[in-house]
């Protein structure tokens, strides 16, 4: 899947009419998945055109939810993905992949739970303690490997492969069902390298910048660290270090 596909060619191969849905023949539209929302946008055909408000798989198929009228089976269509909303969605994925892998580096704890939204998100980790102190020690750290410009790649491992690196599926359980081989990989290089079937920006330079929100212990050893990317790493205030 390439990230930065704005529009692609498609053509409606199935038309639900009941639940306003239609399936093509290929998509470029993320349908959600590990704490990642789908994709919105829109399609337009000779004679039509229709907002995408949804898209998820549903019974091994990728079905897109429309706004407006649904195209006839074999219609031809243009897909336009909504690129605002999608690159600030690769840049918080790509924020929290940050904070993952510094936390992985600095204390070797698994992820026991995340979530985003455009902007936005939280990872929960196995950490014994937390406190707004750790917080803006991890905000700070995150924000030293954004500048830094990591090349983020993507990569295809064997099962067994990726099964013998506890260092890839950072989940305190893997989640990832035993069918789906090889593994999706990103590997932000130096510095993290995890599963994931995601969108990302292609350098952690262009998060931009990202703030610790909030801090919040959720129980023995489920730690909550919240953030929020921003246009630019935070100046530090006077005194701190860079």
């Amino acid at each position: 899947m390439d990230a930065y596909l704005r529009q692609f060619d498609s053509q409606a191969l199935e038309v639900d009419r009941d639940q306003g849905r239609i399936a093509l023949d290929r998509t470029a539209f993320y349908p959600g998945g590990g704490g990642q929302p789908h994709d919105t946008g829109a399609l337009t055909w000779d004679g039509g055109q229709a907002t995408v408000r949804r898209v998820g798989r549903d019974a091994g198929r990728i079905w897109h939810w429309l706004d407006g009228e649904l195209p006839a089976p074999g219609t031809e269509l243009l897909g336009t993905i909504d690129w605002d909303r999608r690159h600030l969605l690769m840049r918080t994925h790509t924020a929290l992949h940050i904070l993952c892998g510094v936390v992985w580096a600095d204390y070797r704890v698994a992820v026991t739970g995340g979530n985003m939204e455009p902007g936005a998100g939280r990872i929960d980790f196995e950490l014994d303690a937390m406190s707004a102190e750790l917080g803006r020690l991890l905000e700070k750290r995150v924000n030293e490997e954004i500048v830094r410009a990591h090349e983020i790649l993507v990569e295809f491992l064997a099962r067994v492969e990726a099964d013998s690196d506890p260092a890839l599926i950072r989940t305190k359980a893997n989640l990832i069902p035993a069918h789906v081989d090889p593994l999706r990989v990103i590997d932000i290089v130096g510095l993290d390298r995890q599963a994931d079937g995601g969108t990302h920006v292609a350098t952690t330079a262009e998060v931009g910048g990202v703030r610790v929100l909030k801090t919040e212990s959720k129980g023995r050893a489920n730690k909550r660290v919240r953030l929020a990317v921003t246009d630019h790493p935070p100046v530090p205030s006077s005194g701190e270090a860079v």
